[in-house]
């Protein structure tokens, strides 16, 4: 009689921490689990690790302004932004596209700088003028942000738009500029899009 009650409590038990876990993986993917984090606008550390000047990824032109900055994702589940930056730098021997990115944000929040702010990037398309762009690091298909990648892009983000007096209306998605799906969970769940704002938002004035 124990063991049957002792079996059954053990079901039950796993029954618990099986919906426990649905139910964290549901939340951790519906973007209610951010927003209001009060992170600063505050300078974050980068590497600079600039990529030659070639046609393929930094073609070396200044912008005449910036009006705003472009989210993107790098549609390269589990690499880093080590790893996207050099893909960057190669493309002048592959020759193969014209890509590149002004911030690559990593999987635990390291931060590249590729491409000087005041140079245009092969991020954005027409946008490419007058805006920076940021590429942001991914651990899977979903394209959902690891919150150290978030949490720096978020002050990233904050303090762009601090240095070139803009505001959280002024950050804008690649998807915003082509309907391209990019970044692809800011895309397909506006909630955390709208988080994600929120959260600039308080970064812009709490610097």
């Amino acid at each position: 009689m124990r063991r049957k009650i002792a079996i059954v409590l053990l079901v039950v038990f796993f029954l618990l921490a099986g919906v426990l876990f649905v139910n964290r993986m549901v939340n951790r993917h519906d973007g209610k689990d951010r927003g209001h984090l009060k992170i600063k606008g505050t300078e974050p550390e980068f590497s600079v690790q600039l990529l030659s000047v070639n046609e393929y990824s930094r073609p070396g032109i200044e912008v005449d302004h910036i009006d705003g900055i472009v989210i993107h994702y790098t549609a390269n589940p589990g690499a880093g932004a080590q790893a996207n930056r050099d893909y960057f730098e190669q493309l002048k021997n592959s020759k193969t596209t014209k890509a590149s990115s002004n911030f690559i944000v990593g999987l635990d929040g390291e931060i590249i700088q590729c491409i000087p702010t005041w140079e245009i990037a092969y991020a954005s398309n027409n946008r490419n003028g007058d805006t920076v762009s940021i590429e942001c690091c991914h651990p899977d298909e979903s394209g959902y942000f690891t919150e150290e990648t978030y949490r720096s892009l978020v002050q990233l983000t904050g303090w762009l738009c601090l240095k070139y007096d803009l505001s959280a209306k002024n950050v804008i998605r690649h998807y915003d500029v082509t309907g391209k799906n990019c970044p692809k969970y800011f895309v397909e769940h506006e909630d955390a899009w709208n988080a994600f704002i929120s959260d600039v938002d308080y970064a812009v004035k709490h610097h």
